[in-house]
């Protein structure tokens, strides 16, 4: 009994049987780097699509710049919305092992639908869409098919991205301290799978589907999903799962009401008088105890015991309405600390979006000949990619244990500093694209008003410094994020945590969207024909970037006064025996 009991996690996690799950037979990196190669090929898949979409809007349904960048941008947000979709029947109902399944089976659903609705009704001529010969107006049959498709595709990859950064997560058991650094390394190689899953769209499917070959480019897309769902389907019997934990939602206005309900009650001084339940567990299932916290204390009125609760009926279960433990208020406190940092990261996710929209828009001005070769402009983006995955092994081997002597932190910089720090960098980039920007239009050459001319001798080699800069600033921000929200999100919501990350993206997109609707309706009625039109030679791209380097500064400020006042969550690791025994339950 002993040797079994050693043998199994101690973390809460089970086998697909139900039972304690066996350290020697699942999790840890014997199921994680599966997971790290099915999220290779779901985001081959993904951005397959996605890197592209921008040019095959222009030239296949045939939108004008500002109209494919907003079509973009809030495609990109609604993937990222439904991340919140899939995080909540996670959380609630499904458990993070079904949802990325089913969710994964709709990604493929839509990247197949996208493929045969492209080649029967989209691209016609065969060939078009290369930036040469035109391709004929979509009908009204086709424009559905595709709509359909993509937000198949949204949905699918939305629900399943941020559940599949928690479940890689669960693999390792925390209270294990070798299994506990290997989870912390989880994330970084998480965020390098994605990267380097992504450089064969950026590079090999982009050039086929620049030159009109949208056919391969989608079909490979597709075979690459499926790829993952059957990789992810196959190595079932070793993973660890947790079991889901009930609907946040109502253990949410539970904490609220039972507040109003005592709204004149007098909160005890000393913590270890508010309720909370016997014994290791807590009453959330699945869900380890949180120590009390002093922010918002008004919630912890919703935690005070009062007469009422003390004498009320034996036979009853105590009401969730009117008393709740003291781990379900720090559940809701925890969101609450966290949702003013997640603010301040939707403006970086702003930035990140032009990589997919304008700087394509703007590579594809400049000149892409490079030796004979011609560049497509979506593959710069490969410069990103490599950027990413070198910084992330270089900032664990090097960055780490230098930063970890200077700042006495074994982790080197705290999940807090490093999206600090990629908020810095994310304004440098910008910069960095606002000044090649410059560069360019003194060289443009226009034969006529509304020309599509490139830019006569600027390479598009000139845009490397922007994208390593978004790079460099991922490994800090996203990865941090990842962390970040996953580590200080509650037991019972950790993939709502995980799923913070791309919310904040998918309001960027859509802030995205916003701005620059507004830019260009603001630069049109000063004069000329804005700041982003459809011949960019003819606009001011780079007052665009150097505005949003602006609001990232401005944003970075709000950032670090948010930083400042936020307060790590703090758990009972040891399963609650020593806090069970301070902390008072009820009786008579």
């Amino acid at each position: 009994m002993a040797s079994s009991s050693a043998a199994s996690t101690i973390d809460g996690s089970i086998d697909k049987h139900g039972k304690p799950a066996n350290k020697r037979l699942t999790g840890g990196w014997k199921s994680a780097i599966f997971l790290l190669v099915n999220q290779g090929l779901a985001a081959l898949a993904f951005f397959g699509l996605a890197v592209n979409m921008v040019l095959y809007l222009r030239r296949v349904l045939q939108q004008g710049n500002a109209d494919a960048a907003n079509t973009v941008s809030k495609w990109t947000g609604a993937v990222y919305m439904f991340s919140l979709v899939g995080a909540f029947l996670s959380d609630s109902y499904w458990g993070r092992y079904l949802t990325c399944l089913i969710f994964q089976i709709i990604f493929v659903l839509g990247l197949v639908l996208l493929s045969v609705s492209s080649r029967l009704f989209l691209v016609k001529p065969p060939g078009c869409g290369d930036g040469k010969l035109e391709c004929m107006p979509v009908s009204t049959l086709g424009q559905v098919l595709f709509y359909l498709s993509i937000y198949l595709i949204a949905i699918g990859n939305g629900g399943y991205q941020p559940n599949l950064a928690t479940f890689g997560a669960d693999q390792f058991d925390e209270n294990d301290p070798n299994e506990r650094k290997s989870k912390v390394a989880f994330f970084s190689y998480f965020y390098v799978a994605l990267n380097l899953g992504s450089l064969f769209s950026n590079t090999i499917l982009v050039y086929f589907e620049d030159t009109g070959d949208w056919d391969i480019g989608f079909y490979t897309a597709a075979g690459s999903a499926v790829a993952a769902l059957l990789l992810f389907w196959a190595r079932s019997p070793v993973y660890r799962r947790f079991k889901p934990s009930g609907n946040p939602l109502t253990r949410v206005a539970q904490v609220i009401v039972a507040a109003s309900r005592k709204w004149g009650v007098a909160v005890p001084r000393d913590s270890s008088e508010l309720y909370e339940v016997e014994g290791k567990e807590s009453a959330i299932a699945g869900s380890r105890k949180i120590h009390h916290s002093d922010k918002f204390k008004f919630l912890d009125k919703a935690a005070t015991i009062t007469y009422q609760d003390v004498f009320a009926d034996e036979t009853q279960d105590k009401d969730p309405w009117r008393l709740c433990t003291v781990t379900q208020v720090e559940e809701v406190k925890c969101v609450m600390k966290m949702l003013p940092i997640w603010v301040c990261t939707i403006i970086y996710s702003v930035v990140f979006t032009q990589m997919a929209s304008v700087f394509v828009e703007q590579g594809a001005t400049m000149s892409t000949s490079f030796h004979g070769f011609e560049i497509p402009p979506a593959s710069m983006s490969a410069f990103d990619i490599l950027s990413v995955a070198f910084f992330v092994f270089f900032y664990q081997r090097l960055l780490v244990p230098v930063a970890g002597r200077m700042l006495g932190n074994p982790r080197g910089l705290t999940e807090l500093q490093r999206m600090g720090v990629g908020l810095i960098i994310c304004i440098l980039a910008m910069v960095a694209a606002g000044v090649v920007e410059v560069e360019r239009l003194k060289r443009v050459v226009v034969s006529g008003e509304y020309s599509d001319d490139r830019s006569s001798s600027l390479t598009i080699l000139w845009q490397i410094p922007q994208y390593v800069l978004i790079g460099v600033s991922e490994v800090f921000m996203y990865v941090g994020q990842l962390e970040f929200f996953n580590s200080q999100a509650p037991d019972g919501i950790k993939s709502f945590g995980s799923s913070l990350c791309m919310a904040s993206m998918s309001l960027g997109n859509f802030a995205s969207s916003i701005l620059i609707t507004i830019v260009m309706e603001v630069s049109t009625k000063l004069g000329g024909v804005g700041w982003i039109p459809e011949n960019l030679n003819k606009g001011h791209l780079n007052r665009w970037f150097f505005l949003l380097a602006g609001l990232t500064a401005v944003d970075f400020v709000a950032y670090l006064i948010c930083a400042k006042w936020y307060k790590y969550i703090e758990v009972d690791a040891n399963g609650g025996d020593e806090d069970a025994k301070e902390m008072p339950v009820l009786s008579v």
